[in-house]
């Protein structure tokens, strides 16, 4: 992911980390960029008007790295697409601070353990990522690269999500009669909302498909 892209993307469900590392080997994937813990914090107004929009304002620690990331309203089609401009920061404490002053609000946190992959001389990537409600593929890259290594790595277009993770983990809680919080480990099956979050609602989006595990 750069500065000013457009992003093409999807997700797949898979059983478990283990299980995933060896579909991406038997398809001649690598790791570019070894498992790291991801924590996101998920930015909006008070009256909630960029989910409204379907855009997302967000900042992600990823190891040693911080990112503020904006992403526009998706495409309709069976890859999500949408515009996304993305900036390496100094400090995700200090950025928070800057867009909370700006009249932002934390709506949403969800953390992760990422691990990235490519295969040699290809341009796409696959982040094997483990949420604390399931694990996930995402494939990023053309829409023919996505479409030859989802059915590769032994899926078919049936199996692509293109939800969000705060619309995965709204329906993984409704699956499970949960109370929507935070989608943090230890606390995603149990978190209360924190006093004046804003819960996320479901309200509908343009996906082809959303899931719970």
């Amino acid at each position: 992911m750069s500065l000013g892209t457009l992003e093409t993307e999807i997700k797949l469900a898979v059983k478990d980390a283990p299980s995933a590392r060896r579909l991406l080997r038997k398809a001649g994937f690598v790791v570019s960029r070894p498992r790291v813990f991801e924590a996101n914090t998920v930015f909006d107004t008070p009256e909630l008007s960029l989910r409204a929009s379907s855009r997302l304002l967000r900042i992600r620690q990823a190891g040693r790295v911080a990112t503020l990331t904006y992403k526009g309203v998706p495409e309709n089609g069976k890859h999500k697409s949408r515009e996304e401009l993305e900036v390496a920061i100094s400090s995700a404490a200090a950025m928070i601070s800057i867009v909370e002053r700006l009249g932002y609000h934390c709506v949403f946190r969800y953390e992760k353990h990422r691990t990235e992959f490519r295969q040699p001389r290809r341009a796409g990537i696959a982040m094997l990522d483990e949420t604390p409600v399931g694990v996930y593929l995402e494939l990023e890259g053309t829409p023919h690269w996505i479409d030859r290594t989802a059915r590769r790595l032994g899926f078919q277009e049936s199996d692509y999500i293109t939800a969000s993770y705060g619309r995965v983990y709204l329906d993984w809680c409704a699956a499970n009669g949960c109370t929507p919080g935070d989608m943090t480990f230890g606390v995603a099956a149990l978190r209360q909302p924190r006093p004046n979050q804003r819960v996320p609602q479901a309200k509908p989006e343009p996906d082809r498909k959303t899931t719970s595990p």
